[in-house]
């Protein structure tokens, strides 16, 4: 491998010009692509085969007026008031008349005529259902629908909007976001020790993130994408983009503070070690990110394909772009030699060099204290519910979340996880279906859990009947969750007995199935992520017991993330300083996607640092010395790597969206964990301990495992600045 990529380390140089145009060409591209030709996102997340699904097929198929999306308009009187007073009427009347003319709309209902009114007369609500899905209503209506809302707001009363047309699009780019890419440019300039140095990787990583975001944006006019898919290719196309970057620029500079080393091959040789290690994490990271399909959830699926992408755009960049554009930089990017006050030259590395000591004096303190304190992190995790975000969990000034409110003081907590009862009559004899329904409806109110029965609408030929149900306790209660499968069990017993089919669907139902289907997919997902990994580092290290280590460190990086995701998310501590609307159960498909995305980059460190361990001990067989040598050059990249990283993550915290920041926070804390935790203190700790044993492995094995090459040992050797040409005419046919 590091001989292929030394040759097209050393192409790109030579042929910089050209590679650069390419890469403009390609993002030109894709900027014409997916700013004229995107397709639409949703902020559904559909997943076949679940109960709560197959109940909204069939009532977009055969009852579309209950199936459209809808949007409620909770009013509230002022202090001492009622909605029922003269005043209030007309203005509620007004706002409704105007509600009614948003393109769209097909049915609004008063309050004062359904009754929808909370005991004390102070709080009620209206729905307007629209003609098609909540995710079809184009913007300009609902700024149409929040315009209408004025008479009742001129009048005094307090108007804010639920319901599924009200969800907010997810937006990027805000100044947390701004204020991280910031962050990630100081923290190059000081890990390069130069401006121009810094400014490189995140030219890159922008040119790629552009290049991968705007072609997803493109292919979701052909492919169902949610808005969390893009989000997430941003992230992780920044980061990752950011890193693979940073470690070919970092080589590159190290190999130039030697003054006799020639800067073509300086390049090539940067492209081919630091390349190879970025190279066998970038294919880590997709493959763990394309194993998010063996969930078999199609959004989730296709948020781990996007996210692969920009990963793969990301690796490509790296291994071409960037050599190309260290060519035109030149002799600017060797460093200056720096002398201390004695006149002695101050040596790079010199913190990791005593950090890696440390760790090989004390290894077995460091390595108690540091699996100690990662368990005592992941006890909270053993708690963890998983579901999906209710406006409850959307920002405390936000109108979802004062809406939720309203509703939850005027008509109890479980008017918010109003359930839908569908039941399929299509097989039952007409003269059955009313007494049918009734039968059903009195199953329904007998249940403990259930505070009302809404009553039935159905389609003209009475062949689909949806009733509401309110339970009286919140979406996110385990009472809520245990009624569903009590109903779906007592419910469906007199319609099977009549020939029909019953279905429990709704917002709260989906959550609960969604949950259901993540949670038995993620043993097979960690065991699938498990064995990549032990198989990849086998590979790249040729070594048993490095690849347990990393295994095994990796997953005390995920326990202690999950369990400071349900610290801050499920047990709303920090809450204030997090901006959360409410502590709630953790979004369903936060672990897999962690567990993916985490597994990835910590690769990523694991192959950087452990690769210059090996590469030394290759050398020297000196298995201390290896360990220490390791951090020595390896520490400051990787703690620049996890900063970065942490920064773009972090930026993502005080998004709006409750999922985009909980997967910020989360891959955040399991960024930092894992780097400085697990890679620059538990990995040398138990390397040093295992000594010479580490780098061991059985004959049997060692036939049977390729030689990869990761640490470049096939390279030729290292041209000076005065033997480069010939250098240059022995390799320039290597790739044409």
């Amino acid at each position: 491998m590091a001989k292929r990529l030394y040759a097209l380390g050393r192409w790109a140089a030579r042929r910089r010009g050209r590679v650069v145009a390419v890469w403009v060409l390609l993002l030109a591209v894709a900027v014409g692509l997916g700013t004229t030709l995107s397709g639409k996102l949703t902020t559904e997340f559909t997943v076949p085969g679940i109960e709560s699904q197959q109940a909204q097929d069939l009532l977009k198929k055969e009852f579309p007026q209950a199936a459209g999306g809808t949007a409620r308009v909770v009013f509230a009187a002022p202090d001492g008031k009622r909605l029922t007073g003269r005043t209030e009427q007309r203005a509620v009347s007004a706002t409704l008349r105007e509600v009614a003319e948003v393109p769209g709309v097909i049915d609004v209902t008063d309050p004062a005529k359904t009754g929808t009114v909370s005991k004390d007369r102070a709080i009620g609500y209206a729905d307007a259902v629209f003609a098609t899905p909540a995710d079809s209503v184009p913007q300009s209506a609902k700024d149409r629908l929040e315009r209408a809302l004025a008479p009742a707001r001129d009048a005094g009363l307090t108007v804010e909007l639920g319901g599924t047309v009200s969800t907010p699009p997810v937006e990027v780019g805000g100044p947390a976001e701004i204020v991280g890419v910031v962050v990630a440019f100081v923290v190059l300039a000081v890990a390069l020790g130069s401006l121009l140095a810094a400014g490189l990787p995140l030219v890159t990583a922008l040119v790629g993130v552009g290049t991968g975001v705007l072609t997803v944006q493109f292919l979701s006019r052909f492919v169902e994408m949610t808005n969390t898919a893009t989000v997430l290719a941003l992230m992780i196309g920044l980061a990752v983009g950011i890193d693979y970057a940073l470690f070919i620029v970092s080589r590159h500079r190290e190999q130039l503070a030697d003054p006799e080393q020639d800067l073509e091959d300086s390049i090539a040789r940067a492209t081919a070690t630091a390349g190879s290690a970025v190279t066998f994490a970038g294919v880590t990271v997709m493959v763990a990110l394309a194993a998010l399909s063996a969930a078999g959830i199609p959004f989730l699926t296709v948020m781990g394909l996007a996210a692969a992408g920009t990963v793969l755009i990301a690796v490509l960049i790296a291994l071409t772009l960037v050599p190309a554009l260290l060519a035109f930089l030149g002799e600017r990017l060797r460093p200056k030699t720096r002398a201390t006050g004695a006149g002695r030259e101050r040596r790079a590395g010199a913190w990791g060099l005593a950090w890696g000591r440390l760790m090989t004096r004390f290894p077995i303190p460091v390595l108690v204290a540091s699996v100690v304190g990662l368990l005592a992190l992941a006890v909270p995790a053993k708690d963890l519910r998983l579901g999906l975000p209710s406006n409850e969990t959307q920002p405390a000034a936000s109108t979802q979340h004062k809406s939720y409110d309203l509703l939850a003081k005027g008509f109890g907590p479980g008017f918010n996880a109003t359930l839908t009862v569908v039941v399929d009559n299509a097989k039952v004899p007409r003269e059955r279906r009313e007494t049918l329904v009734k039968e059903v409806g009195g199953v329904l109110e007998k249940d403990r859990n259930v505070a009302t029965v809404i009553p039935p609408r159905a389609t003209k030929d009475g062949r689909i009947t949806v009733l509401g149900v309110v339970p009286k306790t919140g979406p996110d209660d385990r009472a809520t969750t245990d009624m569903v499968h009590r109903l779906r069990d007592e419910a469906a017993r007199p319609v099977d007995r009549a020939g029909g089919t019953a279905y429990v669907a709704g917002q709260t139902a989906a959550g609960i199935d969604v949950s259901a289907k993540l949670s038995a997919a993620l043993p097979l997902f960690i065991a699938i992520i498990v064995v990549l990994a032990l198989l990849l580092l086998l590979t790249a290290f040729r070594s048993l017991l490095v690849p347990l280590k990393a295994v095994l460190g990796f997953l005390l990086s995920i326990a202690a993330s999950l369990g400071a995701v349900v610290w801050v998310f499920q047990e709303g501590r920090l809450s204030g300083l997090f901006q959360l609307g409410a502590a709630a159960p953790v979004v369903s498909f936060l672990p897999v996607l962690l567990i993916g995305v985490l597994f990835g980059l910590a690769m990523d460190y694991e192959v950087f640092v452990v690769s210059r361990m090996r590469e030394h001990f290759h050398h020297h067989r000196d298995a201390r010395a290896a360990v220490e040598h390791g951090v020595e050059r390896s520490g400051r990249v990787v703690t620049a790597a996890a900063l970065i990283m942490a920064a773009v993550f972090g930026g993502f915290i005080f998004n709006h969206d409750p999922i985009i920041k909980s997967i910020g926070f989360a891959l955040t804390v399991g960024v930092l964990i894992d780097a400085f935790v697990v890679r620059l203190t538990v990995v040398p700790a138990v390397l040093a301990l295992l000594g010479r044993y580490a780098w061991a492995l059985p004959r049997w094995l060692e036939r049977a495992v390729p030689n990869v090459d990761v640490e470049g040992d096939a390279l030729p050797p290292r041209a000076s600045r005065v033997t480069a040409p010939a250098a240059a005419s022995d390799t320039r046919g290597e790739v044409s």
